[in-house]
């Protein structure tokens, strides 16, 4: 099953190398959000009068500016959107005949289901590391950039990839095997849009916290995305733990609990799809 999984992940890279236009595609939204909506944002209207920087500081949870809370939330959102195609790509490929062809090969379900995975995983990772090096960039420019307070050691690197990669693995799962069962594009986007847009609107990706009402914050708390931007800030912002009740380990383990949730899922759903037809 190895050489297998090996041999398709191979042929899936191989079209994401042949598409360039894809990647250039994908890095429009988060670029579009960092330079209108990231450097448009005022949030210093909190910070005048007595107590305002404290409001302020509350509100952003111990980020030093909101664009450096904004920017952490974006390499999570994009993380999530940017999967939103893999299961598209499945039903495109049944539609031209790809997918009935790899299926007559020796290659299992778990080789199929694992190799689009794996090749589609990897562009939402890389997108993610792409905001925060460009939001690093924008400070460099004159604009508003991500300011890194915290001294980042070697287990924060981790702990940060680490959610990354969960939360991209976690998304791409669900998408691919929804793009397994549904067969027409439209239904496909209406069933991922559905998913996606509260599962993004009720994060606390890019809204401040302080100005979120209690019954949103505690829907906000148990998002996936939510866990796995917490873990970033904590990493990135020094005293940010403070405004925080649990460490990154923590939010780790939540963001684990959800992807082993929907992969098993994604698992399910996937197998049904590619069981062959009696």
């Amino acid at each position: 099953m190895m050489r297998e999984l090996s041999a398709l992940t191979r042929r899936e890279l191989l079209r994401l190398a042949r598409n360039p236009q894809a990647l250039v595609t994908a890095l429009l939204l988060p670029i579009l959000y960092l330079l209108l909506f990231g450097q448009a944002f005022n949030l210093g209207a909190l910070a005048s009068g007595p107590g305002g920087q404290a409001a302020l500081i509350l509100s952003i949870r111990g980020a030093p500016t909101y664009f450096s809370y904004f920017s952490a939330g974006m390499a999570g959102f994009v993380a999530v959107t940017a999967t939103l195609f893999i299961g598209a790509n499945v039903i495109f490929d049944r539609l031209f005949g790809v997918l009935k062809r790899t299926s007559a090969t020796p290659a299992t379900a778990t080789s199929i289901f694992g190799s689009r995975l794996i090749a589609g995983s990897i562009q939402p990772i890389g997108l993610a590391f792409l905001v925060l090096g460009l939001s690093l960039l924008l400070g460099k420019l004159g604009l508003s950039g991500l300011q890194v307070t915290a001294a980042l050691t070697p287990v924060g690197a981790v702990e940060i990839l680490l959610a990354v990669v969960i939360l991209s693995l976690m998304f791409a799962s669900l998408f691919l095997a929804i793009g397994f069962t549904i067969e027409q594009p439209q239904s496909y986007f209406a069933v991922v849009n559905a998913i996606n847009l509260p599962v993004l609107l009720t994060s606390a990706a890019l809204y401040p916290w302080g100005t979120m009402p209690a019954w949103f914050r505690n829907v906000a708390s148990f998002n996936p995305i939510t866990l796995a931007v917490t873990v970033i800030r904590e990493n990135l912002f020094a005293g940010a733990t403070s405004f925080y009740p649990y460490g990154p380990a923590v939010y780790l383990l939540g963001l684990l609990g959800w992807a082993v949730a929907m992969i098993v899922l994604a698992i399910l759903l996937a197998r049904r799809a590619l069981a062959p037809q009696k």
